[in-house]
């Protein structure tokens, strides 16, 4: 088969042991190829950039940036490349932000070995795929969605953050330094700084504690 035949995937987890069995069940379809790994989000966006894959199988939890944050800067940068979302959170609020961000596939963790092929393979199609469970919790929050307002409109203050900022929120509560934050996004120190502000004054938190609790709550990172 020529290599322009083959679908080419990208893989970004943070568990090398995760990648390899991903790896073992894609390239077990003979027209596939996985064409690179990366294990921080920030490293998956510049290997799509790179690689141009049609599919890229992305994990929520990853350090630097989350898969959330990787997947909207990919589907910026590469409209053509479809998303599929590999998680073991199976929660209403990140399938909502998982939609959000863009992608159309999700499937959890759990599910893989029994979906993970269908789900690329409708995604290399166009079309969208969700695990019987995340359909299930769509379906009831569609049916539900008027009951549920007020919850929604808690959640507003992370809706009010930047793409940068939200990235921000996340290397700072993952301990990065203001000088540590303005080296991985190559901005000055003084604006990290600014943006840190910012971020303190728009959430109304007084402590980096505060801010890595509230980076916990939406999700930005793990616990």
């Amino acid at each position: 088969m020529r290599e322009a035949d083959k679908t080419r995937i990208l893989i970004a987890d943070d568990h090398e042991i995760v990648r390899r069995g991903l790896r073992s069940m894609l390239e077990s379809q003979s027209n596939w190829e996985v064409v690179g790994e990366a294990v921080t989000g920030r490293e998956a966006v510049e290997l799509a950039k790179t690689l141009m894959p049609q599919v890229a199988v992305i994990d929520v939890s990853m350090p630097e940036l989350n898969g959330l944050e990787a997947t909207r800067q990919i589907l910026k940068a590469l409209p053509q490349t479809e998303v599929l979302i590999l998680t073991m959170h199976e929660s209403e609020q990140v399938v909502r932000e998982v939609l959000d961000a863009g992608a159309r596939g999700y499937v959890l963790k759990s599910d893989a070995g029994r979906d993970l092929i269908a789900a690329v393979d409708a995604l290399r199609q166009r079309r969208t795929f969700f695990s019987s469970r995340v359909s299930e919790m769509l379906l009831q929050s569609y049916l539900g969605r008027q009951e549920r307002a007020p919850a929604a409109a808690a959640e507003l203050p992370r809706n009010r953050l930047t793409a940068r900022e939200r990235e921000i929120v996340q290397l700072l509560a993952e301990g990065k330094t203001n000088k540590e934050v303005a080296s991985a996004l190559n901005i000055s120190i003084k604006t990290a700084e600014t943006h840190r502000t910012n971020i303190m004054n728009k959430l109304d938190l007084h402590s980096i504690s505060e801010l890595v609790r509230y980076a916990v709550r939406n999700n930005i990172v793990e616990p």
